[in-house]
Order: C-alpha cells, then structure tokens, then sequence
C-alpha cells in the first residue's frame, strides 16, 4: 500500500511540475495561479496544497531538483586540470540539451532570475574551481574572474538556447573556453 502511495505522489509531483513549466512558458510565475496549474494538471487544488505551499514554492523545488540533478551529472565526470573547463561545459551543455524545454523556460523571459544564479553558482563550481591553483592567481581575484566568466558564458549560453541550440555542446564548448581563456585576443 505504501509502495502504491509513493508512485502517486511521485506522479502527482511530476504533473504539477510540467504543468508549471507550460505556464511559465507562455507567461512569468507572477501571472501564474494555482488554479491554472490545477486545471492543467486535473488535479484538485487540495491536492496541490498537500504538496506544496503555492506556485513558487513549487518553481523551488523544480529549480532545487534541476540543480541536484546537474550536480550529479557533472560529478560523475573526472577530468584533468588542462581539459577540465572545456569538457564540463560540454558536459552541462549537453545536460541543457536533453532538458532544452525545460532550459528554454526557466532561463529566458519568464524564468526566475534565481535560477539563473543557480546555474552560475554550479558553473562556478565546477569549471572554475581549479583556475587558481593553475593560474597562481588570489583567492580574491579568482572569485571575480569566476563571476565573469560565468556569467559571461551564461548569457551566451541563453542566447544559444534562443537560437535553437545551433551548434553541438561540442562545438558550443569549446566557443566558450577559447572565450573565457582568451577574451578579445581569440579573434585576432
């Protein structure tokens, strides 16, 4: 019996998440209600309340389970230091490709800007977290070049997604280390 329970728990959390991520991609989480993501669930409102607190706390929650979900799948990789950068952005690309709705809804115009910091904070995490020891640079030094690079990727990231993800992560990867490694001298 209890075996049975979970499995509707977990279906009925997937059904809200996916009916959230529909809202949001027609529409910001402010414009959201419940009802809305009830009705597009065909679930009770009581139901929904039994899981969650509202609509936000369910965006925290699926923007807390994407984030645990990257964290996983990029510690399953191990890298050397001089090929690191390039392959976990290639393997966090290729993690926002087989999530693209998902990605395309919770980073662009209706997504929630904590997300986005989310997402910067796991960048940083695991494709900066060697650049001192390599580059001999302080500790004070290398936050703001994480926080630059990142987020620099991460806007061309979102502007990738945008246009249809028309490179491969491959390919995509490497645009963003020869970025991040050389800055304006790559183009010379």
């Amino acid at each position: 019996m209890s075996q049975k329970l979970d499995r509707r728990k977990k279906y009925t959390r997937k059904i809200l998440k996916e009916s959230l991520i529909i809202l949001l991609a027609e529409k910001p989480i402010s414009a959201i209600t419940v009802k809305e993501i009830c009705e597009i669930a065909d679930i009770n409102r009581s139901t929904f309340y039994t899981h969650y607190a509202d609509h936000y706390d369910l965006l925290d929650k699926i923007e807390a389970e994407i984030s645990e979900d990257m964290i996983k799948y990029l510690s399953s990789y191990s890298f050397t230091i001089e090929e690191e950068s390039q392959k976990m952005t290639q393997k966090l690309l290729e993690y926002i490709t087989n999530n693209k709705f998902m990605f395309q809804t919770l980073l662009m115009k209706n997504g929630d800007p904590t997300f986005e910091q989310r997402l910067m904070n796991i960048a940083q995490r695991f494709t900066m977290k060697n650049w001192m020891a390599v580059n001999h640079i302080d500790e004070v030094e290398s936050r703001y070049l994480s926080t630059f690079v990142v987020s620099g990727s991460i806007n061309v990231i979102k502007d990738w997604i945008e246009n249809e993800m028309d490179q491969s992560p491959k390919e995509m990867a490497v645009i963003i280390n020869n970025f991040a490694n050389y800055g304006m001298s790559y183009l010379d």
